[in-house]
């Protein structure tokens, strides 16, 4: 994948590249990623978990990251330490590509239907970790996914990206619609944040002056 600020008009400044890789290395798995906070939404993802790597899809194609992430985990347990390391890995990326957080919009919010599924939302790049999360799963199962590693997940991302990250699941039957509509509600609202603002060009959003 290449930057997407690559390419500028003539005379014009060259944007801030916002690209991050990091790789997490531990006895019970090993993970790279690399993202592209300015991309076009392209994705290379190999987890070994077949509907995750379909849940991280969704977190590229809708919120314009470009994102790769290999990860090799200890599956022959469960999916519990790859899932959980994904979610740290991301938000240590993120983290690191979106620097001193100048000009972005800092907040965004979502809400994403999917047939009878309806999920929000919301999202702080705050500098303070914290996850709300409410997602009644009518399933304790999707193909080989654990519907409670989707808490862990945004609890890996949010501590390490920093920010404040409300979900709430408002309706649905089926797992998989609901587990699809909290995942690109968590890609637009993540794009919404990150985007910059031309009116606070170089301002970091916030009262205190730092995030």
């Amino acid at each position: 994948m290449t930057s997407s600020s690559a390419l500028v008009p003539s005379g014009q400044a060259a944007p801030v590249s916002r690209v991050a890789e990091v790789s997490r290395n531990t006895a019970e798995t090993r993970i790279t990623v690399r993202v592209d906070l300015d991309g076009t939404g392209q994705a290379s993802l190999h987890t070994g978990i077949g509907f995750f790597d379909h849940m991280l899809d969704q977190i590229a194609r809708h919120g314009l990251i470009d994102l790769e992430i290999h990860a090799e985990g200890d599956l022959h347990i469960d999916g519990h330490h790859t899932v959980e390391d994904v979610g740290i890995t991301l938000g240590q990326a993120v983290a690191r590509a979106v620097g001193d957080k100048k000009g972005i919009r800092r907040y965004g919010h979502a809400y994403v239907p999917l047939d009878e599924a309806l999920s929000r939302v919301v999202i702080d790049f705050s500098g303070r970790p914290g996850l709300v999360q409410n997602i009644p799963y009518t399933s304790g199962m999707i193909g080989g996914f654990d519907t409670q590693l989707t808490h862990e997940f945004f609890q890996g991302f949010v501590n390490h990206a920093g920010v404040t990250l409300h979900i709430d699941n408002l309706r649905g039957v089926n797992a998989h619609h609901q587990c699809e509509t909290v995942f690109k509600a968590f890609a637009r609202a993540l794009r919404a944040a990150l985007e910059l603002d031309p009116r606070s060009a170089g301002v970091i959003p916030s009262t205190k002056g730092s995030l």
